[in-house]
């Protein structure tokens, strides 16, 4: 496999690459356009073509499928958006702290 090759394949396991129109992520999400555009600026930032328009990843597309399953309950996008990058920033602690616990251990079994 060339480094061409390997660097076109790589793509397709990068969750951060903008590989989604924003009519094949409103197809693939069953919502709306418009909807894909309320989550602008609050919650992500999709990326854009040399002709303007906009990409998303896959990672992109989670957290948008994440806002649909919670304004489906009736929770406006807004709010919605807000509880995701909270859960997001949450979960990045656990994770912080698991990892400051584990080298602690460490660090005290090493005396």
């Amino acid at each position: 496999m060339t480094s061409g090759e390997k660097a076109s394949a790589d793509k397709f396991d990068d969750d951060d690459y903008p590989a989604y129109t924003m009519g094949r992520a409103a197809d693939m999400l069953g919502v709306t356009q418009a909807f894909l555009r309320s989550l602008e600026g609050g919650l992500f930032v999709p990326a854009r073509s040399d002709g303007g328009h906009r990409r998303y990843s896959r990672y992109q597309l989670r957290l948008a499928a994440r806002v649909r399953e919670i304004t489906d309950q009736g929770t406006p996008v807004e709010a919605a958006c807000r509880i995701i990058i909270l859960e997001d920033q949450l979960q990045e602690a656990l994770e912080l702290n698991q990892r400051y616990e584990a080298e602690r251990r460490a660090a005290s079994e090493g005396r």
